[in-house]
């Protein structure tokens, strides 16, 4: 019994019409929206909910300026799993509970967090089988025909950590994280322990110095059927004027090697962060060995205007088996703040962000 994934993620923003407006466009569905909130609800249950700065349902004080996702919540699959986190995190850091039973806490690198009993739903997907030139399974048949993209799960989040390898190992110690893979000096991939989707979160090393020196929300992903919904999602945005986020970066749609998925960014309004499209990701269970990578490897497979830290051919093919998590060392911190990075993690520049 365990953590299942993101239950709800719970946005503070200014502009709380805009903000409806581009969740709407993106393809989330709306539940419900008032002049304090809107909801959004996928198929599998998890929610996207906006407040306005200020109001009581959001953490206090605010964990970081502006706006943005302000409190992950985490779906817990029974009370008893939920009970055994509460007195876990209980014995580290303060915990509130809600008259629902919902649990809150701050964790040690300024995120705040919850837990909450969930009935994660089961999700229906719908692929064309692919044709290869020696292995046709779609004969006589196109593919799928969309007309809109609409994300079924939150697959992960992403923040930047001040210690992202602590970061990594308070959500072990207390909710069961399992360590996936490592973009070293970069950041730690960790899976939920009750789903199976390469990473349900991704701590992005505050040193580096694309980022800022505090805790702050970074990206969420969306789960999507395939490249063909992800095309269409980036297609519809564009359309309607939103902006990709990767356009100087990233090279628009393409692909993590790190974890396979293929990926469209786009940034929400008010600089509040960028929401993904996400696509045939890996999907594992605890028989996954970790690895450790070199960053510019585990970044990018493809990509037609990548930065050129990212492309060339001295970019060096360095994946190891961590289980000893031996990458993890020159990393750990005794004591917080900022340090200067070394070597070539000291030439990303803001272009690079989404590559990561």
């Amino acid at each position: 019994m365990s953590i299942l994934g993101v239950a709800s993620a719970v946005f503070g923003v200014t502009d709380l019409a805009e903000h409806q407006r581009f969740w709407t466009d993106f393809g989330l569905p709306l539940l419900h929206a008032d002049d304090s909130e809107a909801v959004f609800e996928l198929a599998s249950g998890s929610r996207v909910v906006l407040y306005r700065h200020g109001d009581a349902r959001l953490p206090s004080p605010d964990p970081f300026p502006g706006d943005g996702l302000k409190e992950t919540v985490w779906g817990v699959e029974s009370m008893a799993a939920l009970e055994r986190m509460a007195a876990s995190l209980s014995a580290e850091v303060a915990v509130r509970r809600d008259a629902d039973g919902t649990v809150h806490c701050l964790c040690p690198d300024g995120q705040p967090i919850a837990l909450r009993l969930w009935n994660k739903r089961p999700v229906v997907s719908e692929t064309s089988p692919v044709n290869t030139p020696g292995h046709y399974p779609r004969l006589n048949q196109h593919r799928i025909w969309r007309r809109r993209a609409i994300p079924k799960t939150i697959n992960h989040v992403v923040f930047f950590s001040p210690d992202y390898v602590g970061s990594f190992e308070f959500y072990e110690r207390h909710l069961g994280f399992r360590y996936v893979d490592h973009s070293k000096g970069t950041g730690i991939f960790a899976r939920a322990p009750g789903a199976f989707e390469h990473h349900a979160i991704f701590w992005v090393n505050c040193d580096l110095p694309i980022a800022p020196d505090h805790f702050k929300f970074m990206h969420i992903a969306f789960g999507m059927d395939d490249i063909d919904e992800v095309m269409l999602g980036a297609n519809i945005m564009e359309a309607r004027g939103w902006k990709n986020a990767s356009m100087n970066s990233s090279g628009g749609i393409s692909r993590h090697r790190i974890s396979s998925a293929i990926y469209y960014y786009c940034d929400m309004p008010g600089k509040a962060g960028e929401a993904e499209y996400h696509a045939d990701t890996d999907y594992l269970d605890d028989n996954w060995v970790p690895r450790a990578w070199d960053f510019r490897f585990g970044s990018l497979l493809w990509s037609n205007n990548a930065p050129p830290i990212f492309r060339g051919d001295n970019i060096p093919w360095d994946m190891r088996f961590d289980a000893d998590r031996a990458s993890f060392e020159p990393f750990r911190k005794t004591t917080p703040g900022k340090r200067p990075v070394e070597g070539k993690l000291s030439e990303i520049s803001e272009e690079d962000e989404h590559a990561l």
